[in-house]
């Protein structure tokens, strides 16, 4: 037996994607983004309960530097919109009025400079393509959390400091709380707590080293920070923010977590043994690697999990997604569409799914429309 997923919307990007990153959906329902960075900016639209943009022609956000030198997010009510850049993490008015700004250790892995400005390495070859970091917004949108390169001027936090995690005042720009993130990051994203401003994932990512996961707790005072994992990338939170998803660095293992990280029981799965033959493979391909799991998917409700996996030699085209039920009476459901599908499946919550079209100009919201034999 396999779902049915049926066409809700078709969200079509602000921007040409030739010169644009893909589109995403951002916020609960009720409170729905699209947004799409370029190099010159952001742009966001709210949209309504049908997935459909609001009357009016959005917000634009002048970006300070391009799009491959960082990463961005903007604030739940699109007043702001946060870039985390090379040297320095930076508010931005939709007027493009620079609110705050926080420097920070250069990305650039062998530069030990505190850059001023963008200026001052955007012609230079040795910066082209620096690590990075990230910023998220609280659910409430008044904390921006920050995983930036130490140090921040005035000092480090100890010796041999190398990832600083912040918390930000989103207003005034004041660092409220930091502490090591005990990482040396090539990437990173964060997932706040759904109903909860004072809590926050971060996920990041040191290439082939691991992928340390951190949780975040703000008290007002102070900021602790559980080391959950080192080889484990976390993919989204349930509607409550008492569950985690989360997937193993190497693909293989994915599962459900509550917040300290323990495995929630029963809730862990081995792609190789969960997941079927793909349908196109042969007696004969009995040789070839498993399938395994993609780094994405989520919660479509506080108990439902939309998940992909892909097949490690492509030659059956993409890989396949997954609904799983996590109260164990519904194991693993293959999804099917009524159009081609070619990329990974985000969860929007409330029920829905979104993926991207193959031209990467429309992102298609998806919601169940019962079983089929």
């Amino acid at each position: 037996m396999s779902a049915r997923a049926r066409l809700r919307a078709a969200v079509p990007a602000p921007l040409p994607s030739a010169q644009a990153g893909p589109p995403e959906i951002t916020g609960p329902p009720g409170h729905r983004m699209l947004v799409q960075r370029c190099d010159e900016e952001v742009v966001a639209r709210a949209l309504d309960d049908a997935f459909a943009a609001r009357p009016g022609q959005g917000i634009r956000f002048p970006a300070p530097w391009p799009r491959h030198r960082g990463t961005w997010e903007v604030a739940p009510d699109a007043s702001l919109a946060v870039f985390a850049g090379v040297h320095a993490v930076r508010a931005v008015e939709p007027s493009g009025a620079v609110r705050w700004e926080v420097r920070h250790g250069c990305w650039y892995g062998a530069c030990r400079e505190t850059h001023e400005s963008y200026a001052e390495y955007a012609d230079r070859q040795d910066h082209r393509y620096p690590e990075s970091g990230s910023v998220g917004f609280s659910a409430d949108g008044r904390l921006v959390w920050a995983h930036v390169r130490g140090p921040l001027p005035g000092g480090e936090l100890s010796p041999g400091t190398v990832d600083e995690w912040l918390v930000i005042d989103a207003g005034s720009g004041r660092v409220l709380a930091r502490a090591d993130a005990e990482a040396a990051a090539a990437g990173s994203f964060h997932l706040p707590h759904p109903a909860d401003p004072h809590q926050m994932g971060l996920s990041i990512g040191e290439g082939q080293d691991g992928a340390p996961l951190r949780w975040g707790r703000w008290d007002g005072n102070v900021l602790a920070v559980d080391c959950l994992d080192s080889d484990l990338c976390l993919l989204g939170l349930s509607p409550s923010g008492d569950r985690l998803m989360t997937v193993s660095h190497g693909q293989d293992f994915l599962a459900v977590r509550d917040s300290r990280g323990a495995v929630v029981a029963g809730l862990e799965w081995d792609a190789e043994t969960v997941i079927p033959p793909h349908p196109g493979a042969s007696a004969d391909d009995g040789d070839e690697a498993p399938a395994c799991w993609d780094w994405a998917g989520g919660f479509l409700d506080e108990t439902t999990l939309i998940v992909s996996t892909t097949e490690s030699d492509g030659e059956w085209g993409q890989g396949r997604h997954w609904l799983v039920d996590t109260t164990g009476s519904g194991g693993f459901v293959p999804v099917g569409y009524p159009l081609p599908v070619s990329s990974e499946p985000t969860a929007l919550g409330g029920g829905a799914w979104a993926t991207l079209s193959p031209s990467r100009d429309v992102l298609h919201v998806w919601e169940l429309d019962g079983p089929e034999g």
